[in-house]
């Protein structure tokens, strides 16, 4: 990876102390303003945090035809979709190249065009998440695509048709490309092994106000029963559920005491559970969550990530930061992600005494066990972290660099800062906010 021009100086070993908010979900929000497209009259989103992704599917809906303002009130918008139109090839590259969203502006376009044009997609590499799950779904509504050197071009000459599907892995994106699909299909859609996260269910609540009607079973299946029209939507966005847990993982690596506005206890219980597990601290209001290091020696763990209502693989990457400072043997086995520990050599380099396996560990069987992927890392600790320059390599990943950067003893250069903007909302000002000691070069924060 080339080093990147945006550089953090950080002046670690001062705890974090302090009040951040956070708004709406990086998972919803872009799919909430796609959800828009579908809609025959405008849609009102609250809670909207400004970030890149929220500003590439802006800049996506506008090439579309879709008007976005700003609201009456701070991070609210308003998509006006009542004249969409096609968009120029060459637009839509230069906005998409960052992100991986544009893949689910497919369905709408499809419904309001009668074609799409998807170039080559973005987003963090973390492991293969394809595609192909999305265009085989689009296939089977009844979509034709044609692969092109610029990206697929995607046409349905008729109304797109319900469906049966089944998943072989529930995976988020491609459960949003069936919702977003389905919800102005011809009769109805039975997806089966759905992703049912917090987001998704949010999701399930904007389209239901726009008038889908979809039905969640418990055994992870979702109906939905195609309507001939949709409308607008009013909706606030639920709060970050993976933002609010790294910077409860901050507050423990860096000894600290952050209070958490807007974190909601229903979506983190399962990481609540693990923090407390670890011997972090929290206090739960109707406003937000304080999370804190009560002092004494933390406790290593056994963790295994997995989709909803497991540990989220997105609470992996900053808890393991802590974890380096946790007594004993911890065990982390990375079923979501394949190549999602790559970032602790960095830590390695930092002091951490991290080793990572071929192997299932400290849990069962996964679909990466028998694939030659590093996927099970087991953390000694504790270990005094060092000051390093680290290259940011993915959204979580980054973040989990600022973390083990700000518990450090020492100064680190963290290149490639730009990449957290992407999931986090002012984290720059937050840092200032919490008494970190950070500068970007010949610039001193706040």
């Amino acid at each position: 990876m080339t080093v990147n021009d945006d550089v953090l100086l950080v002046h670690g070993g001062t705890p974090l102390e302090g009040e951040i908010r956070v708004r709406g979900a990086k998972n919803l929000v872009p799919k909430a303003m796609v959800a828009a497209l579908l809609g025959s009259a405008p849609s009102r989103l609250r809670n909207v945090p400004d970030i890149r992704d929220v500003r590439v599917v802006r800049g996506l809906l506008q090439l579309h035809g879709v008007s976005v303002r700003p609201g009456e009130e701070p991070g609210e918008l308003v998509l006006d979709p009542t004249r969409v139109e096609s968009a120029n090839v060459a637009d839509i590259d230069a906005h998409a190249g960052s992100s991986r969203i544009p893949i689910l502006f497919c369905g709408p376009l499809l419904h309001r065009l009668g074609h799409a044009f998807i170039p080559g997609l973005g987003g963090c590499d973390i492991g293969g998440r394809p595609i192909d799950f999305h265009f085989d779904v689009l296939r089977q509504f009844g979509a034709r695509i044609e692969k092109r050197a610029d990206g697929q071009y995607l046409e349905a000459p008729q109304r797109l048709r319900g469906t049966k599907i089944r998943l072989p892995y529930p995976s988020v994106g491609t459960t949003e490309q069936v919702l977003l699909t389905a919800v102005l299909a011809e009769g109805v859609t039975e997806l089966s092994n759905a992703a049912v996260e917090p987001e998704i269910e949010d999701l399930i609540c904007v389209l239901q106000k726009m008038g889908a009607i979809i039905a969640m079973d418990t055994d992870r299946t979702i109906r939905i029963t195609g309507v001939d029209q949709l409308g607008g939507y009013a909706h606030r966005a639920l709060p970050d559920r993976l933002e609010a847990a790294s910077w409860a993982s901050a507050a423990l690596a860096t000894e600290g005491n952050i209070y958490v506005r807007g974190a909601q206890q229903r979506s983190m219980m399962t990481f609540l559970n693990t923090y407390r597990k670890v011997g972090g601290a929290f206090e739960i209001d109707d406003e937000g969550i304080r999370f804190w290091h009560p002092g004494g020696q933390l406790k290593s763990i056994a963790l295994e990530t997995d989709v909803h209502p497991g540990f989220q693989t997105d609470w992996q990457q900053p808890l393991v930061v802590a974890l380096t400072q946790a007594t004993g043997l911890s065990i982390i086995h990375e079923t979501v992600y394949e190549s999602r520990l790559g970032f602790t050599s960095a830590l390695n380099q930092m002091g951490a005494h991290i080793q990572l396996y071929r192997e299932c560990l400290g849990g069962s069987d996964c679909r990466f066990g028998q694939r030659n992927f590093l996927h099970s890392a087991v953390v000694s600790g504790p270990t005094r972290l060092q000051g390093a320059d680290l290259v940011i390599p993915d959204l979580r990943g980054g973040f989990s660099y600022l973390i083990a950067a700000l518990a450090a003893q020492g100064t680190s250069r963290v290149h490639g800062i730009d990449l957290i903007n992407r999931g986090y909302e002012n984290f720059m000002d937050k840092l200032v906010e919490l008494g970190a000691k950070a500068e970007l070069p010949g610039k001193a924060l706040g």
